[in-house]
């Protein structure tokens, strides 16, 4: 659901001096410290949600679980310093200082006539006291989640200079049962787990899943009916289509940018090469010929390449080519074999899976192949996907369990995805609208 901004100013003016300024390349390295105190309700009110005091300690506790979860900040405890209606706009910034907080983070809930609330959110600088950025957001009362994640972008842009990515979805592969037949369900959920629900029932088999740009239409490999297929799903309606139907196998696929094309692999006659398909006229154009295995293939973000995997070489490794399948190129040169490329939403990067020395470990490097760093060291690490601002990567991992995880570019900053069973093959959103 879509929320609305209310009629606040977006940031306030802050001498340059005076902002805090994150390191976002710095990791876990110094969090910045932040307090993030329970929003008070303009007028104590029942929502279909609860109480507007009550959703005020929970719209502060989302807001901090995102910030910390990010490994740039650090919540500290707030409860002793109270927030009353009249602080949100001029905080007392002497009880501040007395903590270890540099930065404030705060706002307000007000139940709306139609039922609905709007969420004021205002971010301040407690060394300089200055006020850094304040937003409002008006939607239903059960959409409160949703003003706590777009609260932390607000906060996690305005100090580090990077656009944010709580406001964003994860869909993946949900796995039970044992190894011989494991059942593989499509599920979503919001970004830090909450929201979750599944979408198909496990009858077939189901693999990687990915968003469309829209992120109401998702594309995914199944099984139904014995047969290996692409298929779209519109998250709204619970809608499915067959899109490919060559009698061979098909897989792999993934949007282009604009959402109009979609790039997949069909293996045929002992190989695997990369198709892409014209979505409003299904028109299909074939880009590598062989031979061997040529597949998982993702565009860059302005259209214009594409990068892949393929063992043409003898080897599985990284290959770059233009959107029409033109310059096919090796990028991929380190120590083993690399795979599953992702390209970065910003474009200067392309994560993918190494293989090599018994490990599958997640690494980026740049397009044209150099500046390689691995940024985990697990045995079965694999499946990278990139949050919406490109700096934070979703993978999965395979031991006991199958089970997601989230690395930064700095690779200092890991953590667990918690979700219900086992899982795979994870694709990040982008921000929701």
């Amino acid at each position: 659901m879509r929320i609305v901004l209310a009629a606040l100013a977006l940031f306030a003016a802050t001498p340059a001096a005076a902002v805090i300024r994150v390191d976002i390349n710095s990791g876990i390295a110094a969090p910045l410290p932040v307090a993030v105190p329970a929003f008070p309700a303009t007028a104590d009110a029942s929502t279909a949600a609860g109480s507007t005091t009550a959703l005020g300690g929970q719209l502060a506790s989302v807001i901090a679980a995102d910030l910390g979860s990010s490994g740039l900040f650090r919540p500290v405890d707030a409860s002793g310093t109270p927030v009353a209606p009249a602080d949100v706009t001029a905080p007392r910034f002497d009880a501040w200082k007395a903590t270890t907080a540099q930065a404030l983070v705060t706002g307000n809930v007000t139940a709306n006539p139609d039922g609905g609330i709007t969420v004021g959110c205002y971010a301040y600088d407690i060394v300089a006291g200055q006020e850094l950025a304040r937003q409002g957001f008006v939607t239903t009362a059960a959409n409160w989640r949703r003003a706590a994640h777009k609260c932390a972008d607000l906060v996690y842009s305005r100090l580090t200079g990077e656009s944010g990515y709580f406001d964003s979805r994860i869909v993946y592969v949900s796995e039970t049962g044992p190894k011989t037949h494991r059942i593989k369900r499509l599920a979503v959920m919001d970004q830090d787990g909450a929201n979750h629900r599944f979408l198909t029932n496990g009858q077939n088999l189901v693999l990687t899943p990915r968003f469309a740009p829209n992120q109401q239409t998702l594309t995914y490999m199944s099984y139904e009916g014995n047969r290996p297929r692409i298929w779209l799903y519109t998250i709204g309606t619970g809608h499915q289509e067959a899109v490919s139907d060559t009698g061979n196998m098909s897989s792999s696929p993934r949007f282009s940018p604009d959402g109009q094309t979609l790039v997949y692999s069909i293996s045929q006659n002992g190989t695997t090469d990369i198709y892409k398909m014209s979505l409003p006229g299904r028109q299909v154009t074939r880009l590598t010929h062989g031979p061997g295995i040529s597949t998982s293939p993702s565009y860059s973000p302005d259209g214009s390449k594409i990068v892949f995997e393929s063992d043409r070489g003898g080897a599985q490794q990284v290959y770059v080519m233009n959107a029409d399948g033109s310059d096919q190129h090796r990028i991929s040169f380190g120590e083993g074999r690399a795979g599953t490329p992702v390209w970065s939403p910003k474009g200067d990067l392309i994560a993918f899976t190494r293989l090599g020395g018994g490990k599958f470990r997640i690494g980026v490097m740049r397009p044209d192949g150099s500046g390689e760093r691995l940024l985990t060291n697990a045995y079965q690490d694999e499946g990278p996907t990139w949050s919406p601002n490109g700096r934070v990567i979703m993978f999965f991992r395979t031991a006991a369990h199958v089970t997601l995880h989230s690395v930064d570019l700095s690779g200092a900053n890991e953590r667990t995805i918690k979700t219900p069973l086992d899982a795979s093959d994870p694709a990040w959103s982008p921000l929701l609208p």
